[in-house]
C-alpha cells in the first residue's frame, strides 16, 4: 500500500464540496483498496502511546461552536482489535496501550467520510506521544512500515501549517506570507525524500515558529515520512492554503 498524509483543515469540510474535498474522493477512489487503516490524528495528542482496540469505535466530536449537523455525524467504520495488536508490537519495546476509550476523531473521519464514504473499512487510531521529541514520531513510522506489505494504509491526518490565531474564516482569504514559505519549503523537500529538516522542522527557517505554533497538526507527516521505502516516490494530491493561516497541502508516498 501506498501511504498517505492529508491536509484536513476545517471540520465543515466534512460536507464541503471544494477542491481538497474532491481530491480526497478522488484518491480514495485510485488507491488501492486497504484492508484495514492505520490513522494518526493530530486531534488524539496525550502523553503516551495508545491504540484503539475496540471492535465498533465511536465517533468523536471533538470540537465547539459549529452547527448542530456536525455534531449528528457518524462515521461507523468498523474497528480492528487484531490490527491493535500488530500495531503494538510493530511498536515494541515503546509501551502501546490498547485504548477502549477513544474512537475516531474528526481528524480522521472529516477525510474518511470524502475517501471511503461506505464507512466499511477497519480504522485503528494511534495516539501521538505528546512528550516524545520529532525524531521518535519518525522512528515510530519506520515501524509501522510493514502494514504496508500487509495491505493497511497508513494515513496521517494534520496540517503543515496550523495556527488559529491568524485564521481567517473568510474562504477566499489571502494566505499570509509566512504560511505559503513554510508550506512551499515543506513542500520541496517532501518530494525531494529530503526527511532530515523535515524532522528538525524547527530550524527549517523562521517562518517554522508562526506556522507551527504547536507540533499535533504537523506530527502525522513525520510518521508516513517514517513508512516510506528507499523506491518510493511521492506526489502532490492537491495543496493551498485554506482560512489564511491553514496548509492544505496533501501529499501520496508509494503506490
Amino acid at each position: 500500500m501506498p501511504t498517505v498524509f492529508i491536509g484536513h483543515g476545517n471540520p465543515m469540510n466534512t460536507f464541503a464540496r471544494n477542491r481538497y474535498t474532491d481530491a480526497w474522493r478522488k484518491l480514495g477512489g485510485e488507491l488501492p483498496r486497504p484492508a484495514a487503516i492505520v490513522a494518526v490524528s493530530a486531534h488524539w495528542y496525550s502523553p503516551g502511546t495508545a491504540v484503539t482496540a475496540m471492535a465498533k469505535p465511536p465517533t468523536i466530536h471533538d470540537f465547539g461552536s459549529f452547527p448542530q449537523s456536525l455534531f449528528d455525524f457518524q462515521y461507523p467504520s468498523p474497528g480492528s482489535p487484531e490490527l491493535a495488536r500488530r500495531v503494538r508490537d510493530l511498536l515494541a519495546p515503546t509501551v502501546v496501550r490498547e485504548d477502549d476509550k477513544w474512537g475516531l476523531d474528526h481528524g480522521t473521519w472529516s477525510v474518511l467520510a470524502h475517501m471511503y464514504p461506505n464507512a466499511d473499512i477497519p480504522v485503528v487510531q494511534l495516539r501521538i506521544d505528546s512528550t516524545q521529541l520529532p525524531a521518535f514520531h519518525y522512528e515510530m513510522g519506520q515501524r509501522l512500515a510493514p502494514l504496508r506489505e500487509e495491505g493497511v494504509l497508513v494515513a496521517g491526518f494534520g496540517n503543515i501549517v496550523h495556527n488559529l490565531g491568524e485564521l481567517d474564516w473568510n474562504d477566499d482569504a489571502r494566505p499570509l506570507d509566512w504560511a505559503v514559505r513554510f508550506n512551499d519549503a515543506v513542500r520541496e523537500r517532501v518530494l525531494k525524500r529530503d526527511h532530515q529538516p523535515l524532522v528538525e522542522y524547527e530550524s527549517l527557517s523562521d517562518d517554522s515558529r508562526p506556522s507551527i505554533p504547536t507540533p499535533e497538526h504537523y506530527l502525522p507527516l513525520l510518521y508516513i515520512l517514517g513508512a516510506q521505502s528507499d523506491n518510493d516516490a511521492a506526489s502532490v494530491v492537491v495543496d493551498g492554503i485554506q482560512n489564511a493561516s491553514i496548509s492544505m497541502l496533501s501529499v501520496v508516498i508509494g503506490g
